[in-house]
């Protein structure tokens, strides 16, 4: 079977809060004919992407409780699989990883599981980043044995997303960006963005991947006993609100607070809101001190729908996280 004949298949990966989710939505809507099976892969235990992700007809699957490229990449394979059975459904797989995974694990499984290697070839890793804070990210040091999954990511990628490049205050800061990234990947194509828009035909289907170049770069690619060690550091906190709308006013003030003195060390922030006193969705977007909340009357999503239940859905990812503080805090904007 030769290449054309297999489905392909892109990884996105990129840090908390660089883009991925909008990338994907951007990809969901856009008018490129592809039928698009997604694969989201979330850090934590209370899963809040698939509220992002914008309704359509295509396939999303979801796995919280770990790191694709580690505890649930078992799960990763059973789902490729079940896809397999109904390949005609679809043309193109997109693998979303969590912002903490390292790619190149989960590049490694379309090259040592006989099966997927029958029927699909990666594409392309498509690694997006933050124009704002990725300088940052790179230069953290993390403790003796931990990768930096920054550099991770942009060393594995063919393309790099330099997303949110709004938020540079000069071109100088541009240069010097690029700078470091091509002190890290000095062949991946970058293509620079704002709100993750990109022409589809420049990441999909381009065959980018090279299994050569790879292992040129790392030659223990195909070794499957080596293993990926998180910081354990950094953890998440998911929190559900089921049986009461929150007071919107109390929670933009609270999460204003604190992610003004606590933004350093939470990475990211998200949630999905029932809000009091209207049928509206609203949703909040946080990377470190950032914030964004904006309603489904914005049309930007769906609204609840009729019989849908109503649940506040929030998760915070980041280092040394008080999780009985960020539980009370939430819970006491509860209208």
């Amino acid at each position: 079977m030769t290449v054309n004949d297999k489905t392909p298949v892109t990884i996105i990966t990129g840090f908390l809060g660089a883009g991925k989710t909008t990338l994907v939505n951007h990809i969901l809507t856009a008018k490129h004919g592809k039928r698009i099976a997604i694969i989201e892969n979330e850090f934590g235990e209370v899963g809040v992407d698939d509220g992002l992700v914008v309704e359509t007809k295509e396939e999303i699957f979801e796995m919280n409780n770990g790191c694709i490229c580690c505890t649930v990449r078992q799960d990763l394979i059973r789902i490729l699989n079940k896809l397999m059975r109904r390949k005609d459904a679809f043309d193109h797989i997109i693998i979303e990883t969590t912002g903490l995974a390292d790619p190149a694990p989960v590049a490694q499984t379309f090259f040592v599981d006989e099966d997927l290697k029958e029927d699909l070839y990666l594409d392309a890793i498509l690694t997006v980043v933050d124009a704002a804070h990725l300088s940052a990210h790179l230069d953290e040091i993390k403790p003796e044995g931990v990768e930096n999954e920054s550099v991770e990511q942009i060393a594995f990628a063919d393309k790099i997303l330099l997303n949110k490049i709004d938020l540079l205050k000069s071109d100088d800061d541009k240069a010097s960006l690029v700078k470091k990234i091509r002190s890290i990947n000095a062949r991946a194509a970058i293509i620079e963005s704002q709100h993750s828009a990109v022409d589809i035909d420049s990441i999909l289907g381009i065959k980018a991947f090279s299994l050569d170049a790879t292992l040129e770069q790392d030659a223990e690619f195909l070794d499957t006993d080596a293993e990926h060690q998180h910081d354990e550091s950094v953890t998440s906190v998911g929190i559900e609100v089921a049986d009461a709308a929150m007071d919107i006013t109390k929670l933009e003030a609270w999460l204003r607070k604190l992610l003004s003195t606590r933004g350093e060390d939470i990475f990211r922030s998200k949630g999905i809101l029932n809000v009091s006193g209207t049928d509206e969705r609203y949703v909040f977007q946080g990377v470190h001190m950032m914030m964004e909340m904006s309603s489904s009357a914005e049309g930007k999503f769906e609204g609840w729908g009729k019989d849908q239940k109503r649940v506040s859905r929030v998760i915070f990812i980041g280092r040394n996280l008080d999780r009985s503080d960020l539980e009370s805090g939430f819970k006491a904007c509860i209208a």
